[in-house]
């Protein structure tokens, strides 16, 4: 189908995309008959690949009995299974699940939560957020307001709520050389101490992060301790910490939800993509067991909602992806294949002059591009040597998530990988020959 007969608004309003047509395991075909490796699970969502038949019969299964029920009259069976899915593997006293259906939804929820918690519980004047620089937290109009990637807030910005941003825990780009990992994510978090102060901490609500910075700066890990060191700050000034695990969480770092690693737990986290593998739209707030009993006990209602919201189809759909998850051992498949990700990646770029990192956990890993990779000098913004990867990786019959920006929101490349949790070593070779010729392919161009 050509631009000028499709009536599709895209993403690119100058390209017509190809036309999927079939999945078939990690791979989509397209119309022509091509096949592409879904290197990157679209954007990390397709965990479980793009045609599992458990997921696919639950889903018709549920659809036979009952597709839609408003929430506003009932729950629904799927619902409340997958619920006590979720509560009973998160952390800390993460015990109630808000469901919504993407990852935007979800943290515009747990904004909302927040404040809604403060003025039930008697403190009206918290409702500041702070967040940090080079973060992602979803396109609606407070989750990009809280988030800080600079190039999608810019045109909008005259319309976003005001937010705090600190600076991100960034090994590669913002440790010093006197420092260790550790000192480093102590001085890291202690700019929230300082935001903190700043702002008066009686009027601050909450701080976001996510554990591992997704699509924004790469698969960015946090120092050891910085997590901790967050948690501490937070609980001393009774703000709260919400987690964004839409893209980092639901296994994609070998923990069921990537906080695990480092032990610490939040009072809000959002998760989505993961959640529900990309076979239905499914988005989710976890939610302390403190924060619904003051909405319980106080106004007895929270003051959001959305249409779509508890689906049955959708959480049927989540509820077949994580047992799935679960009874595969699919967590081993993940940490193992990850280890063996970050090996390949750093067999065949490790010594490559333009690539300056190789990072992440699990099966969510990044490199980053440099023009020199001693001083860490980026390539010209104007070369787009991100949008050249994705072309040639996309001829190649790849699909990786390549992003400019990674740096302060203009300056930097890096790549994104994040395969299906039942890849095997054939296609972990597979991803990285094919990435390998993409990258070569566009720092020749």
């Amino acid at each position: 189908m050509s631009a000028r007969t499709s009536h599709v608004f895209h993403r690119n309003a100058r390209l017509q995309p190809p036309i999927a047509v079939k999945g078939d395991g990690c791979y989509i075909v397209d119309a022509d008959g091509k096949r592409y490796l879904d290197g990157s699970g679209g954007a990390a969502v397709s965990c479980l690949g793009h045609s599992h038949p458990k997921v696919i019969e639950a889903i018709k299964r549920q659809l036979d009995a009952i597709p839609y029920g408003h929430t506003g009259a009932f729950s629904n069976e799927p619902m409340e299974k997958l619920a006590t899915h979720l509560a009973q593997a998160a952390p800390g006293g993460l015990d109630k699940v808000y469901f919504v259906s993407g990852g935007s939804e979800a943290v515009e929820a747990a904004l909302k939560m927040a404040r809604q918690y403060y003025i039930e519980i008697g403190q009206p004047s918290r409702h500041k957020i702070i967040a940090r620089r080079q973060s992602y937290h979803g396109n609606t109009l407070g989750a990009l307001a809280v988030g800080g990637n600079a190039a999608r807030r810019a045109q909008f910005q005259p319309m976003l709520m005001e937010a705090t941003h600190i600076a991100p825990c960034f090994s590669y780009r913002e440790k010093r050389a006197d420092e260790t990992e550790e000192e480093y994510g102590r001085r890291a978090a202690d700019e929230l101490e300082t935001a903190i102060q700043q702002a008066g901490p009686e009027t601050v609500a909450a701080f976001i992060c996510e554990p591992v910075v997704g699509a924004t700066a790469g698969a960015v890990p946090p120092a050891p301790g910085y997590l901790k060191r967050i948690r501490e700050i937070c609980d001393r000034h009774g703000v709260l910490l919400i987690f964004d695990e839409v893209m980092c969480g639901m296994g994609r770092t070998g923990h069921m939800f990537a906080c695990d690693e480092d032990g610490v737990a939040p009072d809000l986290m959002t998760v989505a993509k993961g959640l529900g593998a990309g076979y239905q739209p499914i988005g989710a707030v976890l939610v302390d067991t403190r924060i619904f009993e003051a909405i319980r006990d106080g106004s007895g209602f929270f003051q959001h909602g959305h249409t779509y919201m508890g689906h049955p189809a959708a959480c049927a759909a989540g509820l077949a992806v994580q047992e799935v998850i679960r009874d595969d051992n699919l967590l081993e498949n993940v940490n193992r294949q990850g280890a063996a990700l970050r090996r390949a990646l750093e067999a065949r770029f490790g010594n490559n002059a333009n690539v300056g990192d190789i990072r992440g956990r699990g099966l969510f890993m990044a490199i980053e591009l440099v023009a020199d990779r001693s001083t860490k000098e980026t390539f010209d913004p104007a070369r787009q040597l991100h949008a050249v990867i994705k072309r040639e990786a996309m001829e190649r019959g790849l699909i990786v998530y390549p992003m400019g920006g990674t740096i302060d929101g203009r300056h930097g490349d890096h790549v994104l990988v994040a395969p299906p949790f039942i890849v095997d070593q054939s296609h972990i070779t597979e991803l990285v020959e094919k990435l390998g010729d993409a990258v070569d392919a566009a720092l020749a161009a």
